[in-house]
């Protein structure tokens, strides 16, 4: 009976995150987009920085939507404004060429301090695990290690970026199942070639035969959220090595990472340098003025 008590009350709860996700007020914003967040971008988000100026207010826009709609709450860490813009673009980049795109299976994002085991435990030894789509009473959520958040936007040269790895777990997750196939991106026409791709890559991995993500080779849906890491962390080098994969992913998210890449570089603002908001006056006499103390060179 304590059983059966347990999973009813279990029940209750995951139909009422459902219910909350579902029924969500969307939010549109209202404010000018905030200086100082568009410093962070600047100075640590590659992807804003290859954007023209019409496409940066839009990614703007929806780094703003982002932060509106879905809560992102420190769980033995604080949360700086550096974390809450890059859990942001970690959900804006996938989806950048789809504007009206909303996580429906999302109402807030956990940030631990680092990584964690099965239990969410963040001491001791064996947390392997740096972050995780939530199910069953845990529906509705996502758990990321502020580390390796951060870490994956530091580093531009390699192929891993945790936030988006779990990000696309979610748009996987889309058409009501975690399998590989994008339900609701990817054409029917494609969903068997795609298919195909998949089982031929993750053999050439456990072969040891290929530079993609040994972890891609643990099912169809891990493979998608590694390889997309690949796609938008080293586009160039996956076109090089796998064309046809490459090909494929370009359809389904409808970019071509390869076309941003050689301006994709973060951007340390100097004092003097122009200020990213394109006033055309310099850093330090427009949004860089908070940055500096009284009698700073």
């Amino acid at each position: 009976m304590f059983y059966v008590v347990i999973a009813v009350i279990i029940i209750a709860i995951v139909l009422f995150v459902r219910r909350d996700i579902n029924n969500r007020v969307w939010k549109t914003p209202k404010k000018p987009f905030p200086k100082e967040w568009r410093i962070i971008l600047t100075e640590r988000v590659s992807f804003y920085n290859a954007l023209n100026k019409e496409e940066k207010k839009l990614f703007e826009f929806e780094i703003q939507e982002f932060l509106l709609n879905y809560r992102i709450t420190g769980i033995s860490t604080s949360v700086e404004d550096v974390d809450r813009i890059l859990v942001a673009a970690s959900g804006v980049i996938p989806m950048f060429a789809f504007p009206d795109w909303q996580y429906d299976d999302l109402s807030e994002v956990l940030l631990y301090p680092s990584s964690f085991n099965e239990q969410f435990e963040t001491r001791g030894r064996g947390r392997p695990i740096l972050g995780m789509v939530g199910s069953g009473y845990m529906e509705g959520k996502m758990i990321l290690s502020k580390h390796a958040l951060r870490y994956g936007f530091a580093n531009d040269n390699d192929k891993k970026n945790t936030a988006i790895h779990e990000f696309v777990h979610l748009i996987d997750k889309a058409d009501g199942v975690i399998d590989g196939i994008p339900g609701r991106l990817i054409d029917m026409n494609y969903s068997i070639p795609w298919l195909e791709l998949i089982n031929q890559k993750i053999e050439d991995i456990k072969l040891g035969d290929s530079d993609i993500n040994p972890y891609g080779a643990t099912n169809k849906s891990e493979f998608f959220a590694v390889a997309s890491e690949y796609f938008f962390g080293r586009p160039k080098l996956l076109q090089q090595k796998h064309p046809k994969l490459y090909e494929m992913m370009e359809e389904i998210f409808k970019q071509d990472p390869r076309e941003r890449k050689a301006k994709m570089v973060k951007k340390e603002i100097r004092r003097n340098d122009p200020c990213p908001c394109e006033s055309g006056k310099k850093f330090k006499k427009c949004c860089g003025r908070s940055h500096y103390k009284l009698g700073a060179k």
